[in-house]
C-alpha cells in the first residue's frame, strides 16, 4: 500500500507538474510541484517492492469516471485530487508503529497542505471559471 501511494503521489504530482511547464510556461508553480515530488520519499522502498503485484490489482480497471477528461481543468484537478489523497493515506499509515521505519508522517501532511495550496494557485491562475476544490 506505501508503495502504490506513492507512486500515485508522485504520478498525479508529475502530471501536474507537466501541464504547468509546457502547457502553461509556469515556471514557479512547475518548481513547487518539482519540489514536492522530490520531498515524496519513503526509507527502505526496495523492501516494499517485493509485495508490489500490479497484475493482480483489483481495482486497476478504469472506471467512466476516471475516463471523462475532455477538459484540460478535468486533468489537472483529477491528478491534483490523486496526489492529495496518496499523501493522505501515506500520513495516515506511518503513523503506525510498525510502518514508521518507512518516513515521517508528518512529511505528508505537509506535502498534502502545499498541494491544496498549488490547486488554488493553479487554477485560479489558469482556469477561469472554473473552482478549486475542497
Amino acid at each position: 500500500m506505501l508503495d502504490a501511494n506513492l507512486n500515485r503521489l508522485k504520478e498525479g504530482i508529475r502530471v501536474v507538474e507537466d501541464t504547468a511547464r509546457y502547457l502553461h510556461n509556469d515556471e514557479q508553480i512547475a518548481s513547487c510541484l518539482k519540489s514536492l515530488r522530490h520531498k515524496a520519499t519513503l526509507k527502505n522502498i526496495s523492501s516494499l517492492l517485493v509485495y508490489r503485484d500490479s497484475v493482480q490489482d483489483v481495482l486497476k480497471k478504469t472506471i467512466s469516471s476516471e475516463a471523462d477528461r475532455d477538459e484540460l481543468s478535468k486533468i489537472v484537478l483529477a491528478n491534483f485530487k490523486r496526489a492529495q489523497e496518496s499523501s493522505r493515506v501515506l500520513e495516515e499509515y506511518l503513523k503506525y508503529a510498525d510502518l514508521g521505519i518507512f518516513g515521517e508522517s508528518e512529511v505528508f501532511k505537509d506535502i498534502r497542505y502545499k498541494l491544496y495550496e498549488l490547486e488554488k494557485k493553479f487554477i485560479l491562475k489558469h482556469f477561469e471559471g472554473i473552482s478549486p476544490s475542497k
